[in-house]
């Protein structure tokens, strides 16, 4: 028997151990599209946090003798009717972007998790439950849901607040817009919350039937417990794909509802209001339209690109 030369066991020795995470970023590095995505998200992510405070104006300014601008060195996005900085409202409407986006896509990430381990893992008569409740929800139209909560919602949540206003004198309670948020943030998660529990349930059916989860119930641990451990963390790689996009989606959404007057209502600055508002009068005034328009493009296309990429990296069947 040949002897193996000594150059090729010093090589494999030098080799880095196997990672999963460490694999999937080289693969993600060498796609072009995920990398133009990610550095757009993180773009917009540290303009949500810190752009309110570097913009030159700020979103609420009027400047009646400015009025409907064209943009210029001065206002790079030019102005609306009221004489508002266009690019400092599209700068915090990304934190309102964000911000939806994120709490509403943990929300659901976080409903979804819960009960597709548990459809999943324990089976009938959970599974039959969730999935009924899951088959139910996904009927039933987004946008009429959406309109429904806000319709109904709405006017008791604001009288609440003025009375507690009348009572206590505290300003926080004339701040309407902690109304809207509230009221965004749980439509948009009732309604986005059921294909992650479908994925996930998916995914513990698989991972269920593994040797290592016989093993460990051989060995008189709890179901709890190999959830926590075992299931739940084998199944988070397609549910990290999911999120990447769902993020994305809720942005669309949220800008959706808003430019039908169910989301985000003025003065705060949101995209879809911003879009609404530059629809009525972008034949004389296009770039009320194409900046907030622009931005969620792009937010859009970037969202999708790093989901794909993800997929790809996070996906060993996909490497060459």
């Amino acid at each position: 028997m040949s002897a193996i030369p000594l150059s090729t066991i010093e090589a494999t020795q030098e080799e880095p151990p196997v990672n999963l995470w460490r694999d999937a970023w080289y693969r993600l590095k060498r796609n072009k599209l995920a990398l133009f995505g990610l550095v757009v998200v993180l773009i917009l992510g540290f303009t949500a946090i810190f752009g309110p405070y570097l913009t030159p104006y700020d979103y609420l300014t009027q400047d009646l003798q400015a009025r409907n601008a064209v943009p210029s060195l001065h206002h790079l996005f030019g102005t609306d009717d009221l004489g508002r900085d266009v690019f400092s409202r599209v700068v915090f409407g990304t934190r309102t972007a964000f911000l939806v986006a994120i709490v509403v896509t943990f929300i659901a990430v976080a409903i979804g998790l819960v009960l597709g381990a548990i459809a999943g893992f324990f089976g009938n008569p959970f599974d039959s439950a969730i999935m009924w409740l899951t088959d139910v929800t996904m009927s039933v139209p987004n946008l009429l849901l959406v309109v429904v909560i806000n319709a109904s919602l709405k006017t008791p949540i604001a009288k609440w607040m003025e009375a507690q206003y009348m009572a206590t004198l505290n300003p926080f309670y004339r701040q309407t817009i902690w109304v809207d948020f509230f009221l965004v943030f749980g439509s948009m998660a009732l309604i986005s919350w059921p294909p992650y529990a479908r994925l996930v349930r998916a995914q513990v059916l698989s991972i269920r039937s593994r040797p290592y989860i016989t093993a460990a119930q051989a060995l008189g641990l709890s179901n709890w417990v190999i959830m926590k451990r075992y299931v739940v963390p084998n199944a988070l790689g397609p549910l990290i794909v999911s999120v990447s996009a769902g993020l994305g989606t809720a942005m669309v959404l949220e800008s959706a509802f808003s430019f039908l007057g169910v989301g985000v209502n003025p003065p705060t600055p949101s995209w879809g209001n911003m879009i609404s508002d530059g629809l009525r009068v972008w034949q004389h005034y296009p770039h009320l339209l194409a900046a907030p328009a622009a931005v969620l493009g792009l937010a859009s296309v970037a969202f999708s690109f790093l989901g794909d990429g993800l997929n790809d990296a996070l996906n060993p069947r996909g490497s060459k």
